[in-house]
């Protein structure tokens, strides 16, 4: 089983690209270090815990076992239905994505596409009901971020992460960030500069400049225009096409589309300084601290349901899915000697609440995140030094993310492939002449693996190619006075 799952996973045209953005920046030699993830770990409230090995299929295995052996035995074919599906969307992480004639024709007759179509249109909850009969089984191993088990939502992009994550594995790209995510963003900044990239922070941009059905650069909120022949937005498409773009300039049923985009993302944060480290029932005594690191807590697909039904009609469930990680045992330069930092990703919560503000019940949000640890670590809630919790509006307001979504928009069917952002405009370019997505509002979406803005960048360059910018050029000069001087010189790779 494990050599079969090790086969499917072998298609290096991801891992190879994936890797190259990370060679090419040179990420490495500006000090971006990345941790293994090990293991992850599934404490159940009677005691017992479950841990599913990262690099070696045969420890899970043997984890199935304590609880199922008829489970055990299906484990290598579940996980090799995931991989070959998710080999389907590897192939596109790095391109823009494929029409559906052109998607239907490279999977006909191969041995992807039955598990392919199954996981995109197949509730998780039905597939683990097919493969396992254990109920901690079926817990242990369902992975959902955003969507209920009841859903197919997430499905294509977990089965992803697992094609690409054993391919990055060969090169030690997955797992944490030694310094946490703020060092990716300076080795980026870094790697920028070097190629004459001039960055401003604390500097909002509030509005692109528009003229004529083409960009022109960007007015930051203090007033100030910065002129550039090429734009691209990494902000989410509501963020940009509903508040940076005037209305006027964009078609209307591309702006109905725009709106009916589904991001209401029910997710938040709680990160939490800690005098001790947290100590997770059934976690082994033998396990190192980086394999003491990421902990799911979810009793059972059941309460997984029951918490998303909640939070759907804008109610704060009582109790949470709550993901902790122990940042702090991955990279101990992350808090003094003694102390830790415990990050949790919580879900599900509404955007909308039904009563109240979010202003209002941020702090009850907080009391019930850690409730919910203190079911799993008792010791948590005396060891709290410091809190912080950052609710779906949090994440809007802080990180400009709409609606709170991480990704940029929910990675379900309708909103996939050619039909991410909006059907018609699934080729990083937009109505606006020169503005272009660049985020993970545009294919292949969320996760922090560089392709939206690679896949961009080329797209720019291929237009450059065939001499878009040129004739708009042109046209400026005979009609329009716009910065005709902006695009005589053709931009290099690097500066794009």
């Amino acid at each position: 089983r494990q050599q079969r799952a090790r086969r499917m996973g072998g298609n290096q045209r991801a891992y190879t690209e994936l890797a190259k953005i990370y060679d090419d920046l040179g990420l490495a030699k500006y000090g971006l270090q990345v941790c293994p993830m090990p293991v992850g770990i599934r404490p159940f409230s009677s005691g017992r815990y479950f841990f599913e090995s990262l690099t070696d299929p045969d420890a899970t295995v043997n984890q199935i076992e304590k609880f199922s052996a008829h489970d055990a035995e299906r484990y290598g074919d579940w996980m090799l239905m995931w991989l070959r599906a998710g080999s389907v969307f590897k192939n596109y992480l790095l391109s823009p994505p494929p029409s559906f004639a052109e998607l239907a024709k490279s999977l006909e007759g191969t041995d992807e596409e039955y598990d392919f179509y199954r996981l995109l249109t197949t509730p998780q909850k039905i597939l683990l009901d097919e493969y396992f009969e254990s109920e901690d089984v079926k817990t242990a191993l369902s992975n959902v971020i955003e969507g209920p088990p009841s859903s197919a939502m997430m499905n294509m992009y977990i089965a992803s992460l697992i094609a690409v994550t054993a391919d990055v594995q060969i090169r030690g790209l997955d797992g944490y960030l030694k310094g946490g995510m703020g060092s990716l963003t300076q080795a980026l900044a870094a790697a920028g500069r070097k190629f004459g990239v001039e960055i401003r922070t604390s500097s909002p941009v509030a509005q692109i400049a528009v003229r004529d059905g083409r960009s022109q650069g960007v007015i930051l909120e203090d007033g100030t225009e910065i002129s550039a022949p090429i734009v691209l937005s990494n902000a989410d498409p509501k963020r940009t096409f509903l508040k940076m773009v005037p209305a006027r300039e964009l078609p209307e049923d591309f702006l109905r589309a725009i709106c009916a985009i589904k991001m209401d993302g029910p997710c938040a944060k709680v990160n939490m300084v800690l005098a001790e480290e947290p100590r997770f029932i059934g976690t082994p005594s033998s396990f190192t601290p980086l394999q003491r690191t990421f902990y799911t807590l979810v009793p059972s697909l059941e309460f997984a349901e029951r918490c998303y039904d909640i939070a759907k009609f804008g109610e704060i469930p009582e109790e949470l899915w709550v993901d902790c990680v122990v940042s702090s045992n991955a990279d101990d330069s992350l808090a003094p000697s003694g102390k830790h930092i415990l990050t949790c990703f919580v879900q599900y919560v509404p955007y909308r609440l039904r009563q109240g503000t979010w202003d209002e019940q941020r702090e009850l949000l907080g009391d019930r995140v850690v409730k919910k640890i203190t079911e799993y670590a008792p010791n948590v809630p005396n060891a709290i030094i410091a809190r912080q919790v950052l609710t779906p509006l949090d994440l809007e307001r802080t990180y400009g993310l709409t609606e709170g979504n991480i990704f940029h928009g929910d990675l379900r069917l309708e909103q996939l492939f050619f039909m991410r952002p909006v059907p018609g405009w699934s080729q990083y370019r937009t109505p606006i002449d020169a503005l272009y997505l660049c985020g993970a509002g545009a294919h292949p979406g969320g996760g922090v693996t560089g392709a939206p803005g690679h896949n961009a960048a080329h797209q720019v360059l291929r237009d450059w190619k065939k001499g878009r910018f040129r004739r708009a050029s042109h046209r400026s000069r005979n009609g329009t006075g716009g910065a005709a001087s902006a695009v005589q010189q053709q931009p290099s790779k690097e500066h794009v």
